[in-house]
């Protein structure tokens, strides 16, 4: 745990207990005190710290570099002001007006190796390499990562950096992580929770193509044959297995934010008994484009039927 500083002007500001007294730089933060900061300022325990903790954040996150909250060293209002616009423009990367836990270790000084674990500057290509990844560790397909299989992932994690770390440090991190990113606290990652750990590069579906206004044009054939592509990764002309979980996994972080391996495998069962025409258990590309054109009518609602029929529109059997 984080030692504080018994004086009252530290117990004011959560945040100076990490400053070096002498030169008012923040110290490395270790692993164990980067989760005290945020259950400090997450206070409703929702993943984000937002509202009124994000100002409360911005505010001692600015004014910790003082000794003291009162006198001479009092930041005026119009400079916090513009301090809190600087701060969310460099590191809210999503720009939700909100900072989520990878956000946070990037705005402080991590201890190093800690930082890696949050792979920012190195996302999976896609969430077929995900479902690849939890696939492996999952190791006894359970349906989730087990702080064992969390303490290996994080092992080869920092050993393809090639860092080396103790086996002390590497049942912090593995500890430190679970307690961040296990959202329902029942000491195991299930798929959503592992997926705020393992960022992908993109969600294909959330390209703007499927957020189409009533009356854009339709999904065409180009359309439907790009999408088809990125999702069977290995070219064998249908998505199946990590490919189809891969491609599943995008589809449920669209309609809801926790999810686990039941919740996919459900999804499957629906996807194929309406979609997978031939019944092979596989994907194929007009197959893809009934969902996919079904996904985008839903998108749109009632008011985008009308523009259906138009030419471009993609249907089945128009796709090859």
């Amino acid at each position: 745990m984080a030692t504080q500083e018994t004086s009252s002007t530290t117990a004011q500001n959560f945040l100076r207990q990490f400053r070096d007294k002498k030169t008012r730089k923040f110290r490395e933060i270790s692993a164990s005190s980067f989760m005290d900061v945020w259950n400090h300022y997450d206070s409703d325990g929702n993943g984000y710290i937002e509202g009124s903790e994000l100002d409360q954040f911005l505010y001692e996150l600015v004014t910790s570099v003082n000794t003291q909250d009162v006198g001479p060293e009092v930041v005026s209002q119009a400079a916090l002001k513009e301090a809190k616009q600087s701060i969310l423009s460099a590191f809210d990367e999503n720009k939700d007006g909100k900072i989520d836990i990878a956000e946070l270790a990037q705005l402080l000084p991590m201890e190093e190796n800690f930082l890696l674990l949050f792979r920012r500057e190195h996302p999976l290509e896609s969430s077929v390499e995900f479902m690849k990844t939890w696939r492996r560790y999952d190791e006894d397909h359970s349906g989730y990562i087990e702080a064992d299989e969390l303490k290996h992932f994080l092992k080869d994690l920092l050993k393809s950096f090639e860092k080396t770390v103790t086996e002390e440090q590497l049942i912090t991190y593995a500890d430190t992580m679970l307690q961040l990113f296990d959202r329902n606290k029942d000491g195991k990652l299930q798929l959503s929770e592992m997926a705020k750990l393992l960022p992908v590069k993109e969600n294909f579906l959330l390209r703007p193509i499927f957020k189409q206004a009533p009356g854009a044009k339709q999904l065409t054939a180009e359309d439907i044959g790009r999408v088809f592509n990125l999702y069977d990764r290995d070219g064998n002309k249908s998505i199946e297995d990590e490919e189809l979980h891969g491609f599943l996994k995008d589809l449920m972080e669209l309609v809801q934010e926790d999810y686990d391996a039941d919740d996919i495998e459900e999804f499957k069962d629906i996807l194929l008994r309406e979609c997978d025409i031939n019944h092979d258990g596989r994907i194929d590309k007009d197959e893809l484009s009934m969902v996919l054109v079904s996904f985008a009518r839903a998108s749109v609602g009632p008011e985008g039927d009308k523009a259906e029929g138009g030419e471009g529109q993609a249907g089945a059997g128009e796709t090859d």
